[in-house]
């Protein structure tokens, strides 16, 4: 009984935690200073701050990459070319990883420990949910990498739905770390060069979703022959 009532406890303060962030950031419209137009407004004065302060809002940055994913607040793009313009390509594309990897992380531990029922909810009438857990059944970590680098669903569906499934915890780490590294590189990469971005319909062009594309197909290549082969050993056994 008082397990299960501390589990609740637990359950209440992170989910009375995660509002309290959430409405803190729309209360201070943090909408508002995540966009295009604001950080190219101020991209200079930011330059100057992390040529002074460089650890320390390398740092800040992180953790508020890490808040961001895990409670699936908008602006993460244009914290991306953010990064890329304070830190470089290299540098920036980094931290992306390894922030919006542990974001995503807390995420999927929390719906699958934590709150499994409150967002086994949520999801019930949710079509895209519903295709991402069936998918999940066979080759979990070629069809995870897949949906890291081919943008399909939104970032946040894709962090929580496998949470439902047999993904084990070290396959989605690793496949989230590996597939967001090309997508990390090009918004780190443009941020370097903001002065030529003018709308925020550039940072998905044509060519990038082909790109991406690409990579997701060749990350299904292993899942589409061994289906080949199962189904020619079948025809064969006939």
């Amino acid at each position: 009984m008082n397990d299960k009532l501390t589990q609740q406890q637990i359950r209440l303060l992170v989910f009375l935690l995660f509002c309290s962030i959430i409405a803190i950031f729309f209360l201070a419209d943090g909408q508002q200073w995540l966009n295009l137009e604001t950080l190219k407004q101020n991209s200079n004065a930011l330059l100057n701050y992390a040529d002074q302060h460089y650890l320390f809002l390398y740092l800040a940055c992180g953790l508020l990459y890490i808040a961001m994913t895990a409670l699936s607040l908008p602006g993460g793009l244009v914290l991306s070319l953010a990064l890329g313009l304070l830190f470089g390509r290299w540098m920036g594309t980094l931290l992306i990883v390894i922030s919006a990897t542990i974001g995503a992380t807390l995420i999927f531990l929390l719906a699958r420990y934590l709150i499994a029922d409150w967002a086994r909810e949520r999801l019930q009438g949710n079509e895209q949910a519903v295709k991402l857990m069936d998918s999940f059944q066979a080759d979990a970590f070629n069809y995870m990498l897949f949906l890291r680098l081919v943008p399909l669903f939104p970032f946040w569906l894709v962090n929580l739905v496998p949470a439902f499934t047999p993904i084990s915890s070290r396959t989605y780490i690793i496949t989230t770390l590996i597939g967001i590294i090309p997508g990390s590189f090009v918004f780190a990469n443009l941020g370097q060069s903001l002065g030529q971005i003018e709308n925020a319909e550039q940072l998905l062009s044509m060519p990038v979703l082909v790109a991406f594309t690409l990579l997701g197909i060749l990350a299904l290549a292993p899942v589409l022959v061994k289906r080949y082969k199962t189904i020619q050993s079948t025809e064969n056994n006939k």
